[in-house]
């Protein structure tokens, strides 16, 4: 199951990020096991390259149901500058380590799906702009997180996506929504949880 994250909606990812998101001064975390890390292959196609990396997504700790309810407000607000000052100011609790670079996690959050999990990451700063250099590329203002989605089942194992660089918003319909800087959606294969 794949969730896209361009301007359409998709339920899933719509799901997975209302359900991922947190707000800033949250001190509430569920009790989930500490220090969860996670591998996987990102990948990305497109009709003239194709390109893959190992992925490491290391939580430490994941955040209540309240407190992803609390970002839906801020989401809401149509203000993307208060979405990244709110997740800004939170503890860092993990990182997501792409060609050995890490960028801190500031919000992570869990919820049962299908017999496995549903994990949603959040970073408050983009990991890469998958694009930036060509010509007509788009700018880069706005999309300033990162944002992962794994679809897990009951051995922790499974596939999901990265964005490296996305904003969110509420469309017309009052539903929250994802878009990719890229164009090439960057799949994650292989998930699996480290022993």
């Amino acid at each position: 199951m794949w969730m896209k994250m361009r301007d359409r909606i998709s339920a899933t990812a719509t799901i997975g990020l209302v359900a991922g998101l947190g707000v800033a001064g949250l001190t509430t975390l569920t009790a989930m096991p500490p220090a969860e890390t996670f591998t996987a292959t990102a990948s990305a196609k497109s009709a003239k390259a194709a390109a893959s990396a190992p992925v490491t997504i290391k939580i430490d700790r994941f955040v209540s149901d309240a407190d992803r309810d609390k970002l839906l407000t801020v989401i809401k607000g149509h203000d993307g500058a208060a979405t990244r000052k709110a997740l800004g100011a939170m503890e860092d609790i993990g990182f997501i380590e792409v060609a050995q670079r890490r960028t801190p996690i500031k919000f992570a959050y869990a919820r049962p799906s299908g017999g496995g999990r549903l994990i949603t990451v959040v970073t408050a700063a983009p990991i890469a702009h998958l694009g930036a250099a060509a010509p007509d590329a788009k700018p880069k203002e706005g999309f300033d997180l990162a944002l992962a989605l794994l679809v897990l089942d009951a051995a922790d194992a499974g596939d999901g996506e990265l964005a490296p660089a996305a904003k969110v918003k509420v469309n017309e319909s009052g539903a929250i929504v994802t878009e990719d800087y890229g164009s090439e959606v960057i799949r994650l294969t292989g998930i699996a949880k480290a022993k």
